[in-house]
């Protein structure tokens, strides 16, 4: 790396790093099972275990009646049963939504969108492009 300027080497550092702790952290749920209403569903949480990496959140509806699960999984489980999730017309039916992007982002059971430590760094790596 003689032939790279220093600025870079550090951001290739810090690149690294951040890529290789962001497994190591672990992720926290809201977990419940079958409960009526979200606000009983978020009573209780859980530090999710390796290889469980998604809160996952399936709500199930069936005329009047609402049945909330949370549950830690991992991303494969939690995007193959939202695949397969299906609503119909009046309503009935299972809605899966899976998140990872923060501790408890299964607070509301809203699908969140997931952004990488390392993304947070390629505003710093094009200003430097750009002053070069």
């Amino acid at each position: 790396m003689n032939g790279v300027p220093t600025m870079m080497k550090i951001l290739l550092c810090i690149l690294l790093l951040s890529a290789s702790l962001s497994p190591a952290l672990s992720l926290t749920c809201y977990v419940c099972s079958s409960t009526a209403t979200n606000e009983e569903c978020n009573m209780d949480n859980q530090t999710c275990p390796e290889p469980l990496d998604t809160c996952m959140t399936i709500v199930d509806v069936l005329g009047n009646s609402k049945s909330i699960v949370k549950q830690c999984a991992s991303r494969a489980t939690c995007l193959g049963a939202a695949a397969a999730g299906v609503v119909d017309e009046d309503g009935n039916g299972s809605t899966i939504n899976c998140c990872s992007s923060s501790n408890f982002c299964n607070h509301s059971g809203a699908a969140a969108a997931r952004v990488h430590a390392a993304l947070w760094l390629l505003p710093l790596l094009g200003l430097l492009l750009l002053s070069h």
